[in-house]
């Protein structure tokens, strides 16, 4: 999603067909970065992307810069593109921060949202719900499934709040906390009973209720940063790397 639509959407749609090269080129890098692929740290080398990606070096460095702006990469003087690095700090602060915007929209779009809200709010969980009854496969392809559909829940929880920066600022929160929750989707699974978080969530969206909405939602933050925390304790991805 380039820089004139990333207020049109939370959750930037990395589903959809491309519209340009340079768009095509940042969607597939922002994937291999959330998903680990590209990990944090790795030199970002046109020379070597262009042959992996099949796109010409100017192309590159469009979407690099396109990424910059959702400080997913770094860039370092004459040192060039880098992965951002990852750390326990940065995911701490990334929860702190999320929880205070996402608890603010959702209750905005409690209080704004009319029957169109409602419906695709109904229509979001209900996908869910069936992408985190086949989660237990732990499939690759279940897993991609799970994550677009837990996406397009939390957007449709605040899609009817009507600030746009709020909206904007949660999408670059959301997307940086993808990469540290994949980490957690790629180990052992939690003795975490995650559709209930969200049906908590859900049911007080649903019945109008702000303040056990924003409740429901830090919980669930929080118990995702708990989750994620530990495993990079145990593995030692806990410096920034």
């Amino acid at each position: 999603m380039l820089h004139s639509q990333k207020f049109n959407s939370a959750f930037a749609d990395s589903d959809t067909p491309p519209n340009t090269l340079t768009e095509g080129a940042y969607l597939q890098l922002r994937r291999d970065i959330i998903e680990g692929r590209l990990p944090p740290g790795e030199k970002l080398r046109v020379e070597h992307l262009k042959g992996r990606y099949g796109i010409g070096a100017g192309t590159l460095r469009e979407a690099l810069s396109l990424l910059l702006s959702d400080a997913l990469v770094v860039s370092e003087g004459q040192r060039g593109f880098h992965v951002a690095p990852i750390s326990l700090g940065d995911l701490e602060d990334i929860t702190r921060t999320r929880v205070l915007l996402e608890s603010e929209a959702l209750r905005q779009s409690i209080t704004a949202g009319g029957d169109e809200w409602e419906a695709g709010l109904v229509a979001a969980f209900h996908k869910l719900t069936r992408a985190e009854e086949k989660l237990s496969r732990r499939d690759n392809d279940d897993l991609r499934e799970w994550e677009l559909r837990n996406r397009d829940f939390h957007e449709a929880l605040i899609s009817a709040c009507q600030s746009r920066w709020l909206r904007y600022l949660i999408g670059l929160l959301y997307r940086q906390s993808e990469r540290y929750r994949h980490i957690a989707l790629s180990n052992t699974v939690l003795a975490r009973d995650v559709h209930a978080e969200h049906a908590e969530i859900y049911d007080a969206a649903l019945a109008r209720d702000t303040g056990r909405a924003a409740r429901a939602i830090e919980r669930h933050i929080h118990l995702t940063f708990d989750a994620i925390r530990m495993i990079m304790t145990q593995s030692g991805n806990g410096a920034d790397r």
